[in-house]
């Protein structure tokens, strides 16, 4: 994002067919501006307390929690190898050359059924 833009990135749904949402996200970003490097979301959840809102009736107490989520593509491209691996494995991942491997085999899987359908 450049510095002197008052763009907010929007975190958006794809509508599904059946009027539901899809359940990975997107953000549209203008042309002159560039993905967020890290988001900042809030985590709102109730907390089964309840308190009198402003004609008396009564208001769920809602926490909010504020996190932070980070470009893995910059972490691999700063980080050294060994450090980015600990950073995945902390977030419950598996290293990049295990999941690596296993993505190879899963597109040498597609490859051989669609060689077959040929």
């Amino acid at each position: 994002m450049s510095e002197t833009s008052n763009w907010i990135p929007e975190i958006m749904y794809e509508e599904t067919s059946d009027g539901g949402a899809s359940q990975l996200p997107f953000i549209m970003v203008p042309t002159e501006e560039e993905m967020p490097k890290l988001l900042y979301v809030f985590e709102s959840r109730e907390t089964g307390e309840l308190e009198p809102g402003l004609e008396g009736e009564d208001v769920p107490v809602v926490q909010w929690d504020l996190h932070q989520y980070a470009d893995m593509a910059i972490l691999k491209e700063s980080l050294p190898s060994e450090i980015y691996d600990m950073v995945r494995l902390a977030m419950g991942l598996e290293t990049l050359a295990s999941a690596a491997a296993k993505g190879r085999k899963i597109t040498e899987g597609v490859r051989g059924r669609v060689g077959q359908e040929d």
